[in-house]
């Protein structure tokens, strides 16, 4: 070969990287405005997220919060076993483990009972996955596809993952958060082999949307258009408890593009109007400059900003440093930072105000905001956040403050480490 191929290769590279940055805006470091500032809680709120995402806002609905995998797997089953016409399964990861093998069994049960089985896999993220489940699956009638497999000649596609979790049983109940399926996710938090994540099963009309992130999936990787009433049911209000008419929910989905994603201008939104509190939890924290900035802007006004993220135990410890090189900014604004200690933390929530939370697939980095397809429940209800506050209070009494003092005399080692995993901070 020539010997200026590699560097003219290299230098293609770097061109090319270079101007796909600058076609964002948000490689710019510029954040937001904005203009009028409305209650989380109000009617407002509703109505300013619903204009600016797309997502139309439904009312009946009702929230299951599941923490851990002793609580979350078996509704995840249950919902799978439930299922009599459609079900449709999409997730990231599928590795291995006997909770691998117990979700593909549900599976094939109820393909060999003749309900409509559809199981979609991110190429990449499901790499590790037995290729001895997806036979069986097919062989009981499944149909298995692959999202986005790796191709030469489609190689800036290969960047671009679904990293959406979403199982939905006869279009009318469905769950989503950040679990994966393999064994990291079993169990109860209980050591450094078992994570901490958290995930919520709904009911009501706000399914529809879930639904309909399957579809967008599902759309490209087969070319073949859910619109049947199998899976598009009539959706009903579903009351509370309480008899009182079910919670205001909507789906945001977001895939990679130029421009604002609508989970990232959703986030913006929540955190510029929080007047109170923003409890934040991330599996991966590498936020951009307006992102930083936007929580910075809130801590100063007086609103209790807590960011939980993981401690030592992480699968992606670039993405914690990265992520680390940013806590003086916060810590100065008067935020607080905690890394939990336990275990790898993967869960992905955010409460604002007491009153609306979201919850899903979307981390605090830019691969989740801008690079892949993301989907995240948004709920405006005090009795879903006080669950999710309290949650996140018992998992910030298992972390470690971290204190301005302390992240200042870090060794320059560790500085330097940081430094040089902010650089990649558009690819975390």
């Amino acid at each position: 070969m020539n010997r200026r191929w590699p560097a003219a290769i290299a230098l293609w590279a770097v061109v090319w990287y270079a101007s796909d940055s600058l076609r964002h805006r948000r490689e710019g470091g510029r954040g937001y405005e904005l203009q009028e500032v409305a209650d989380v809680g109000s009617e407002g709120f509703l109505r300013a997220a619903e204009a600016l995402t797309g997502a139309p806002v439904t009312r009946g609905n009702r929230a299951e919060l599941l923490i851990n995998g002793d609580r979350i797997f078996p509704a995840f089953l249950e919902t799978i076993a439930g299922a009599r016409r459609t079900l449709n399964l999409l997730t990231y990861v599928y590795w291995t483990g006997e909770i691998a093998e117990q979700v593909a069994d549900a599976v094939c049960e109820r393909a060999e009972a003749g309900v409509e089985c559809r199981v979609l896999l991110d190429a990449v993220g499901a790499v590790k996955m037995d290729g001895g489940l997806i036979r069986r699956m097919e062989d009981c009638g499944v149909v298995v596809r692959r999202f986005r497999p790796p191709k030469p000649y489609a190689l800036r596609r290969a960047n671009n993952r679904t990293h959406r979790k979403i199982l939905v049983a006869d279009g009318t109940v469905g769950l989503t958060g950040g679990v994966g399926i393999a064994e990291e996710w079993t169990g109860d938090a209980q050591d450094p082999d078992h994570w901490r994540d958290t995930h919520v099963r709904v009911r009501g009309p706000v399914v529809r949307g879930l639904q309909g992130a399957f579809a967008e999936n599902w759309l490209e990787a087969t070319g073949q258009v859910l619109a049947g009433e199998d899976d598009l049911p009539p959706l009903g209000p579903v009351p509370g408890e309480d008899g009182e008419e079910g919670a205001p929910m909507q789906v945001i989905r977001s895939s990679a593009g130029v421009g604002d994603t609508n989970v990232e201008t959703l986030y913006y939104l929540a955190i510029a109007s929080a007047s109170r509190s923003i409890l934040l939890t991330s599996a991966y924290f590498a936020p951009r400059p307006a992102f930083l900035g936007a929580l910075e802007d809130a801590a100063r006004r007086g609103v209790d900003v807590r960011v939980l993220v993981p401690g030592e135990h992480i699968d992606k410890d670039v993405v914690r440093r990265a992520g680390r090189a940013t806590y003086g900014q916060l810590l100065r604004a008067g935020a607080r930072v905690f890394e939990y200690a336990p275990t790898m933390l993967h869960a992905k929530c955010m409460v604002v105000d007491g009153v609306w939370s979201a919850i899903g697939s979307a981390n605090f980095d830019n691969r989740s905001f801008q690079l892949n397809d993301e989907a995240v429940l948004a709920v405006q209800d005090r009795g879903f956040a006080r669950l999710l506050t309290e949650s996140f209070e018992a998992d910030t009494a298992a972390a470690d403050e971290v204190s301005l003092e302390e992240w200042a005399r870090r060794p320059l080692g560790e500085r330097l480490r940081e430094a040089a995993s902010r650089l990649l901070r558009r690819e975390l």
